[in-house]
């Protein structure tokens, strides 16, 4: 299956290099960015983009690059697809914004209806929209709170969860993410993930659970745990996807004890990883499941959707905030799940993997080394290390991707080591653009090792 072939294109997909890069433009795009723009915002990439579309960016110097991370697994349907762009449109020249609590309207309760509909469980559910994942994370955790009585929360090693305080808190990674700037919230508890690739003794997915739960139970409590935390697949962490058994086993056991299961699908939901969501793989419910990225074609839009019982604990006025389920976003959410659906885009996604993972692992069998090649869908990754070992190697990763940009494909780093890197193509982008990216990044780690 082809989903570029059931779209319309604006622009050519095709790779096209008519400068060095970073070209003029962007240089000077630079400048002025370092005279206004704080330090601290950094980018991946030192080009501007002056357009984009299915599977490319077209610079300020005219240069079309292949994308392969999709604003970091935001633009599934791409960048520009005119179903979202006319629907925006639309609702723009409606009215862009009355505040859901003040003035509430439809397109908030389609978005709220669709979630129940798309996420796991055939459960009475609810729904509450805010504008990013970190602030879907956080009202997850005051829901779990305040539906329990409980105030302890564990989150796992390599994971991201945002970066608010309370976000912060519970994400692993401390540069750039914490550093210098706790004190953090309190009561959270971190926990070994599953991860396969360096899981020394060889761990099942249900024994890395166990192993969790008894240290949860040694040094919590049961009693005291209000929530726990965790992404399907760790994004920031490495695109880690723990051995099976272990998310069903967790997700029992919280069940059990009374402890709200959250699963944070910022990065993995929306078709990303062959499924509408991670979590359907291995067909864990969970209780609160946390979006964002993929769900509005590029719109800033988040949602938390769960059980009744629990949501609707939340007094009147408890959740919220003044542009959550902006009306432009829920109108782009609407035509970007419409999308999906036409395009059946979790097919698509299970075709990039196929594709994708065929060549990798033919790579790393000539490269050694790349580590692990692993992931689902189009949420995929090479990790690298020291031949021979599991050291990680972060400078030969940093390599690779600059050597692929030369070339003109856009790739992103990640891994609590530095040395994961992963491919999130747009789930539109067609097969011939993808293979070029492939040849590309085969030749990038070649020459870069």
């Amino acid at each position: 299956m082809n989903a570029s072939e059931n779209t319309a294109f604006r622009l050519p997909q095709k790779r096209n290099l008519v400068t060095e890069l970073p070209g003029p433009n962007s240089r000077a795009l630079t400048e002025r960015r370092r005279a206004s723009v704080a330090a601290g915002v950094g980018s991946s990439v030192p080009v501007y983009a002056a357009d984009a579309d299915g599977g490319v960016i077209v610079d300020v110097d005219g240069n079309s690059l292949i994308d392969l991370g999709a604003g970091i697994a935001v633009t599934n349907v791409g960048a520009s697809h005119p179903a979202v762009v006319d629907a925006v449109r639309d609702q723009a020249g409606r009215f862009t914004h009355t505040c859901f609590m003040v003035t509430p309207y439809e397109g908030y309760v389609q978005v709220a209806e669709e979630l129940a509909a798309l996420t796991p469980g055939d459960h009475d559910k609810r729904t509450v929209l805010f504008n990013s994942g970190a602030e879907a994370v956080e009202n997850a955790i005051k829901v779990a709170r305040l539906a329990t009585g409980r105030t302890a929360v564990v989150a796992f090693d390599h994971a991201y969860h945002g970066r608010t305080n309370l976000t912060m808190a519970l994400t692993a990674k401390s540069m750039p993410y914490k550093t210098n700037f706790g004190p953090f919230a309190p009561e959270v508890y971190r926990m070994p993930m599953s991860y396969p690739f360096r899981d020394d003794s060889g761990l099942t997915g249900k024994e890395a659970a166990q192993r969790a739960i008894t240290q949860i139970e040694k040094q919590i409590g049961a009693d005291s745990l209000a929530a726990i935390i965790i992404e399907p697949i760790q994004g920031e962490g490495g695109f880690i996807v723990p051995a099976p058994g272990f998310l069903p086993t967790l997700a029992s056991w919280a069940r059990a004890n009374g402890v709200v299961f959250i699963a944070d699908e910022v990065q993995t939901g929306f078709a990303r990883t062959g499924s509408w969501f991670a979590c359907d793989h291995e067909l864990v419910v969970p209780d609160i499941i946390a979006m964002a990225k993929g769900i509005a074609g590029g719109l800033p839009l988040s949602a938390i959707t769960g059980r009744a019982e629990l949501l609707d604990k939340v007094h009147a006025g408890g959740l919220g905030g003044t542009y959550g389920g902006n009306p432009i976003a829920c109108a782009a959410a609407l035509a970007t799940i419409e999308t999906m659906r036409e395009l059946d885009l979790p097919a698509r996604a299970r075709h990039i993997e196929e594709v994708v993972t065929t060549r990798l692992r033919a790579l790393a069998e000539e490269i050694p080394a790349i580590g692990d090649v692993r992931g689902r869908g189009a949420m995929l990754a090479m990790e690298f290390v020291v031949p021979g070992t599991t050291e990680p190697d972060a400078e030969l990763t940093r390599a690779v991707v600059a050597r692929a940009l030369e070339q003109g494909v856009i790739l992103l780093t990640c891994g609590t080591y530095g040395n994961v890197v992963r491919l999130l193509p747009p789930l539109v982008i067609g097969d011939d653009l993808l293979a070029d990216a492939l040849d590309v990044i085969e030749g990038a780690v070649r020459a870069a090792s």
